[in-house]
């Protein structure tokens, strides 16, 4: 099957970032019927220390269980396997240096936000550090918002929130699953361009799940592009832009002529 193999030249590489490793990793689903439903076709993949990468795909193909199998949250079908720094998953999450961030905020509605990041510490056995995250929720544009409810956080706050609780443990590890897909376009725009340097400079691997060519091309180093279910990986693409990413990025060519590629790619006129 597909070997994507490592990341591309412009990845960046960062002290304490662990390397993620899949081999044979496949999927499949009980079914009703009689027949099973296989969702990923057994691959392997390496994600360089430090790098961003993004998968795209239609919907269905296998990107999120994919993220989930990386973060021990799924299992692997028998023979597939995941190490993260050469760790199990499990191990990894145990120790706090994962963090996972969803479409759905998921924050706590009866804690404040400060209270939903603190959460994060205590769940990774970590002390509550009030100072950082003070620092975090100033950085993620939240000061002032710091005893607020859920309820009384826009959209886009709350997934600035559920930003600053991910990266409150310097996780060694993040995954992404559409952390931008629930807010208006406007918003997301926003959030691309403001919340990636505060995981990109960080000792951090990330991995991206995103519906959006755009955005896989904005915030990644390197874009897979994943067949329709069975998922499998059908193109490696390095993205070759220069970080910080900046709005204007946006506008130049090879920006558009990449996203054109990774559109036909997938059968998008």
């Amino acid at each position: 099957m597909n070997d994507p193999g490592a990341a591309g030249v412009g990845a960046p590489a960062a002290v304490g970032a662990p390397e993620v490793v899949c081999r044979g990793v496949a999927k499949t689903f009980a079914a009703d019927s009689r027949d099973p439903l296989r969702v990923l076709e057994p691959l392997d993949l390496t994600l360089a220390p430090g790098s961003v990468t993004a998968l795209v795909g239609p919907s269905g193909c296998g990107k999120s269980t994919l993220l989930r199998i990386v973060a021990g949250l799924e299992e692997a079908d028998r023979g597939g396997s995941v190490r993260i720094g050469g760790d199990a998953p499990q191990e990894v999450r145990r120790r706090g240096e994962l963090s996972i961030a969803f479409q759905d905020a998921s924050l706590l509605p009866w804690r404040t936000t400060a209270g939903n990041v603190a959460l994060a510490q205590r769940l990774a056995r970590q002390p509550v550090d009030h100072a950082r995250i003070s620092e975090l929720l100033r950085t993620v544009g939240l000061a002032g918002f710091e005893r607020a409810r859920p309820a009384q956080l826009s959209g886009g706050m709350r997934q600035r929130a559920a930003i600053a609780r991910c990266l409150v443990t310097e996780p060694r590890l993040l995954l992404l699953d559409e952390p931008f897909g629930a807010v208006d376009e406007l918003t997301r725009r926003r959030l691309n361009i403001e919340l990636p340097p505060l995981w990109s400079s960080a000792s951090t691997t990330t991995l991206l799940v995103t519906h959006s060519i755009s955005e896989a091309v904005l915030l990644a180093d390197r874009v897979l592009v994943m067949s329709p279910r069975p998922g499998g990986i059908i193109a490696d693409l390095d993205v070759g832009l220069e970080r910080p990413r900046r709005i204007e990025h946006l506008r130049r060519p090879e920006f558009g002529e990449l996203v054109e590629r990774i559109g036909r790619l997938l059968g998008i006129d």
